[in-house]
């Protein structure tokens, strides 16, 4: 799940961007009318933040998926331990009693212990792509869920831009008022609790 940190730094922005797109740019696809979009100056910019460790840490959701995932890895991790260690133990048997075999009869042998490994390694890929592509759905119901918070989160509050900061980032400094961390996590969990009535006032830039 390392990969849904990362993701999530672009979905802050990402999200937030096609606010401040849809809000200001002109509806007017004709090329030539370029020079008349509505331009913002700083002065009209309203810029706030969210730590994306802070919210993956306390965002209800991540945390159920997380488990869920990890949970499924171990289970499939366990299973192909069983069988390689299923394998390992007829390797040394035939080692043991390769000796008291013919010659056609030791190849035998090799020749289903060679198809087994091959299986074995098979199945390790086959979970492994299992796993990713579970994991790449869970990025993008993340991506869907922070990106649809965010569009009615920014349309009621105005906000143009939403930086993601997280350690190392470079973000090297914000004034704790543009900090909307909490805001967003009480919100997108509300919404997994099936709290559609979220108190506006409760959600509003401080």
């Amino acid at each position: 799940m390392k990969n849904l940190s990362l993701i999530l730094n672009g979905i802050l922005i990402i999200a937030v961007a096609f606010l401040y797109y849809d809000e200001f740019a002109d509806s007017d696809d004709d090329a030539n009318d370029e020079s008349e979009k509505t331009e913002i100056s700083v002065e009209n910019l309203t810029i706030a933040y969210v730590n994306s460790d802070s919210l993956l840490t306390n965002y209800n959701y991540y945390e159920e998926v997380s488990k869920r995932l990890d949970e499924k890895r171990l289970k499939l991790q366990q299973e192909y331990t069983r069988r390689a260690e299923g394998l390992q133990r007829q390797i040394e048997d035939y080692q043991r009693t390769v000796n008291n075999l013919t010659i056609a009869q030791a190849r035998a042998v090799e020749e289903d212990l060679g198809r087994k490994r091959q299986n074995l390694m098979q199945y390790q890929e086959t979970i492994s792509q299992e796993l990713m592509r579970e994991e790449s759905v869970i990025t993008q119901e993340l991506y869907d869920k922070v990106s649809s918070f965010l569009k009615t989160y920014g349309d009621e509050n105005n906000l143009q831009v939403v930086l993601t900061y997280s350690a190392g980032s470079g973000l090297l400094y914000a004034n704790d008022a543009l900090n909307i961390t909490n805001h967003v996590i009480r919100g997108l969990n509300a919404l997994e609790e099936g709290d559609s009535t979220t108190d506006a006032d409760s959600t509003a830039v401080q």
